[in-house]
């Protein structure tokens, strides 16, 4: 009953607008966390209420192009909504923990086990076919164009602009999350993840540059 609703209160806080980080993004992270999760042995109220919760500020980091944190502005607000339900204040700080130090550029490093099956299960949901989906639909969302300019350096381009493309955001992050994985199953999964999205990207330019 208490998980039904913190999932209630979690699907108000997200805006039809943003589909790349949107609800569906967070029933695919829930889903993949209770799955390693029951695998892991974990604390399933502690790891289910942190994966509802994990992204209900990232609309404020997407506004902010990227200059408020969503994650630890996340924590601070699941903190009000945690309190509301009566969770008590060791419970709150392990699910602060897991949605502080989940995201892949954030400096907070997962120390829990909930905290580090949350990461697996967002990282998972970033590569792979999905995660090619998202990539793409993100950089519409923003603006970006399909494909880099021809010659530009991509390590030194910036995010939120015109050349943050799906495939840059596979170089500076989504090539690099399956060596980043902290979990038995979720390396397993993102192996596979992993092959499947370079295949992609390896067709995409050469049918960029014309050369199939």
């Amino acid at each position: 009953m208490m998980i039904k609703k913190i999932r209630e209160e979690s699907r108000k806080l997200f805006s039809e607008k943003n589909g790349s980080h949107g609800w569906e993004h967070t029933l695919r992270v829930y889903n993949l966390a209770v799955h390693i999760g029951k695998k892991e042995n974990a604390d399933l109220k502690i790891l289910e209420t942190a994966a509802l919760l994990h992204d209900i500020a990232r609309h404020k980091e997407d506004l902010s192009d990227g200059k408020i944190d969503h994650a630890k502005e996340g924590a601070l607000m699941a903190e009000k909504i945690l309190k509301k339900h009566g969770f008590s204040k060791d419970e709150i700080e392990k699910i602060k923990h897991c949605i502080v130090s989940h995201r892949f550029r954030g400096k907070n490093i997962p120390k829990s086990k909930e905290a580090k099956i949350l990461f697996d299960a967002d990282k998972l949901d970033s590569i792979g076919a999905v995660g090619i989906g998202r990539t793409f639909l993100f950089a519409g969302e923003i603006g970006a164009r399909l494909q880099n300019s021809p010659g530009i350096n991509i390590e030194k381009t910036k995010p939120y602009s015109k050349e943050d493309t799906g495939y840059r955001e596979f170089v500076v992050k989504l090539s690099k999350i399956r060596a980043r994985m902290l979990t038995r199953e979720g390396k397993k999964l993102a192996g596979e993840r992993h092959k499947f999205m370079v295949e992609f990207f390896d067709r995409f330019n050469k049918e960029i540059s014309g050369n199939l």
